[in-house]
């Protein structure tokens, strides 16, 4: 029997703003959030959750909130989703202090056993808590779920459809040879972290531009036999990253496809990409120093060739300028924001960007 998924959806500051006195008691405080409407009713609309508000209204039915101050907001609530076609299946609502410490107020799970914790109908990892607080990831740690938390590493509702209707597009590779060892993880649609380490400092910071300018998140563990040279650190890197960056594009529904240029003080650095399926490498930059940093300039080309065969990609590189260490650094940078455009992903127009059929 297929199980059910369920959205445990919170109310304020998720659904509706959440005023600075916390309590929405008045219509003059209601504000919708941005992007509720479109995404939610997408959700909706296309995928099979079951949808359960959870929402912790402090003092509901005390003098400090008084209930006849509460239901017509909420019901107004309810009223204009349901005109956007967003409708909910069950809602809980505990009217509980902070200081009762009640194990019926969020995080604790004492709304959600009877129901959903103690049944085999529901696929509780494969289901999601999305809110807006620290108490609402907490939820779902408790219930053993997932969370999605508006705010937190850039995450709306936007990336909240995006992420729930196409999945997320995170790879890792391992790629062991004599001569090197490495571990690649790539979050595609990220924030930027990275941690890098490949023995060649400069190569580090290479490799952190793509990650932090392309919105990566981006890890690599290189151990490679640096005591003959740096060739083969460099060139086994740059497969494993192509094969990262295609294992984690998947089908590629969806996606633009293609990306950029990027001015760098002295130097303008040309970059262009096409994840079409077909390698191709056009290189157009000309070094005259032996090395930057531990990093032999000879080896510039060899990555962008080795990371467009693995990454099935046609890259497009051109450079000028004077000044060496801008023109690389312009050229990852650039490399970074071409990616950054390519992979953007489009649930709405969720297509395969080719008149072929196939890329």
């Amino acid at each position: 029997m297929k199980r059910q998924k369920i959205l445990f959806i919170d109310r304020d500051g998720t659904l509706i703003e959440e005023p600075e006195d916390e309590q929405i008691d008045s219509f003059a405080k209601l504000k919708f959030v941005p992007g509720v409407f479109k995404n939610l009713g997408f959700i909706r609309k296309k995928l099979d959750f079951k949808f359960v508000m959870v929402s912790n209204q402090d003092g509901l039915g005390t003098d400090s909130f008084p209930e006849e101050t509460f239901w017509p907001v909420h019901n107004f609530v309810l009223q204009t989703l349901e005109g956007e076609g967003i409708t909910f299946d069950d809602q809980l609502i505990d009217r509980h202090f902070p200081d009762d410490n009640s194990p019926m107020r969020k995080p604790g799970t004492g709304m959600l056993e009877k129901e959903y914790l103690n049944s085999d109908k529901y696929d509780l990892p494969g289901s999601f808590v999305i809110g807006d607080r620290e108490s609402d990831a907490e939820l779902a740690r408790n219930i053993g779920c997932k969370s999605l938390i508006l705010g937190r590493d850039g995450m709306s509702w936007d990336k909240i459809a995006e992420l729930l209707f196409a999945g997320e597009r995170i790879a890792e590779v391992s790629r062991t040879t004599k001569e090197t060892d490495i571990y690649i993880r790539l979050n595609l649609d990220g924030t930027g972290k990275c941690d890098i380490s490949t023995g060649l400092g400069f190569f580090d910071h290479m490799l952190e531009q793509i990650g932090k300018h392309g919105m990566m998140d981006l890890t690599i563990r290189t151990k490679g036999d640096l005591y003959v040279d740096e060739h083969h650190t460099i060139e086994d890197t740059a497969i494993a990253l192509g094969e990262c960056i295609s294992k984690a594009l998947g089908d590629k529904r969806g996606i633009e496809r293609y990306g950029f240029c990027l001015p760098m003080d002295d130097c303008l650095c040309q970059v262009a990409l096409d994840f079409g399926g077909r390698p191709w490498l056009v290189w157009d930059a000309d070094f005259h120093r032996e090395k930057i940093g531990e990093m032999p300039t000879e080896m510039f080309l060899h990555f962008f060739k080795s990371l467009s065969d693995s990454a099935k990609m046609n890259l497009n590189i051109k450079a000028e300028g004077t000044n060496e260490h801008h023109k690389i650094e312009g050229i990852f940078k650039a490399l970074a924001r071409a990616l950054k455009m390519a992979v953007r992903r489009d649930i709405y127009h969720y297509e395969l960007p080719s008149t072929k059929g196939m890329l």
